[in-house]
């Protein structure tokens, strides 16, 4: 029978992290099947119990010990105040492997073109209220900072959609407000967004796109985050959960680096070896073999993924032949 000491309790994070955190368990090795009416995924190993949690909260199950580690960005930590031990940093979003950056934004009309612009007391909406109130605080900024659930380009659109009502009550808006409601963080249509009410918002965005189609200009960086992995203090200090956890730490970075990376296989002329070897960027170099045929060789080599279509024309065109491409669930550094 296995013990308590044995079992490692691990926090997935629910939300716009769940896909990319879910594929990133796969390349990393680990299958996890996720249930939509239960918290309690399953995994297939034994040694690992799967809770799924909003990214809000994991550090503070974290912290408690009510989990051994998780994975959480670094905004939530810092907004929680969570003591824990970040064992890695894992920089992928929900789109991208890139850190997000929670930023300043107010409408593109807006005067404001800095923090210290808005108006005394100004009302800033977010859902990362203590970070952003340190943030104001350092730079001796009097700010409102309000608490807004998630995705905080819906709540002026919301707003405008309650104040049309109440200007023109004939005016049907169920349409408008249950688009917003059930829109993702980044659908909403740049026509119907139209800040009234607040001075300005805080939001994470990852490449700026949604803040510009809902015609909101940023103003400055409020703090860029990554998804942490982190551990409990006392799980860190216990060697079998220690280890448990540098090896997961080890794949899903594995898993991260295999993500930007493909294989590429192929046949080169041995008189065109040098020439073939110029043309490639490799970790070290690449490993080249003989064929049957003696004057032929077999080149395989590990390159980024964004430099494979432009890399495999000019190889083709320099005498390479039987060109494989690959992709890569792993890459250990």
């Amino acid at each position: 029978m296995r013990t308590p000491t044995n079992i490692l309790k691990l926090g997935l994070p629910k939300g716009s992290l769940e896909k990319a955190t879910l594929d990133l368990m796969a390349r990393a090795g680990y299958e996890v099947r996720v249930s939509e009416r239960s918290y309690g995924p399953s995994i297939d190993d034994q040694e690992m119990k799967v809770v799924m949690l909003r990214a809000q909260e994991m550090s503070r199950y974290v912290e408690l010990g009510s989990l051994d580690a998780g994975l959480t960005g670094k905004d939530w930590i810092a907004e929680n105040g969570s003591k824990v031990h970040v064992v890695q940093d894992l920089v992928y979003a929900k789109a991208h492997l890139v850190p997000v950056r929670w930023v300043l934004a107010v409408p593109e009309d807006s005067p404001v073109q800095k923090p210290e612009d808005l108006p005394q007391d100004a009302r800033v909406a977010t859902e990362l209220v203590e970070v952003t109130k340190r943030f104001f605080k350092a730079r001796g900024i009097r700010a409102r900072v309000e608490f807004s659930w998630g995705a905080t380009e819906i709540k002026p659109a919301l707003e405008a959609a309650v104040e049309e009502l109440l200007a023109h009550p004939e005016t049907d808006v169920r349409e408008t407000v249950h688009r917003l409601l059930s829109s993702e963080e980044d659908g909403l249509d740049a026509d119907q967004v139209k800040v009234r009410g607040i001075d300005a918002i805080v939001d994470v965005t990852e490449t700026g796109t949604s803040l510009r189609a809902n015609r909101l200009r940023e103003v400055a960086t409020v703090m860029e985050s990554t998804t942490q992995f982190i551990a409990n203090r006392q799980a860190w200090e216990d060697p079998w959960k220690r280890d448990k956890i540098e090896n997961l730490a080890l794949l899903l970075q594995g898993a991260i680096n295999g993500k930007e990376m493909v294989g590429l296989k192929m046949n080169v002329p041995i008189k065109l070896e040098n020439k073939i070897k110029a043309m490639l960027p490799a970790e070290h170099s690449p490993t080249v073999n003989y064929l049957a045929e003696t004057d032929w060789l077999a080149f395989e080599v590990i390159l980024p993924a964004s430099q494979e279509r432009e890399l495999v024309p000019k190889l083709k065109k320099a005498g390479a032949s039987g060109i494989i491409v690959y992709p890569l669930n792993k890459v250990i550094h």
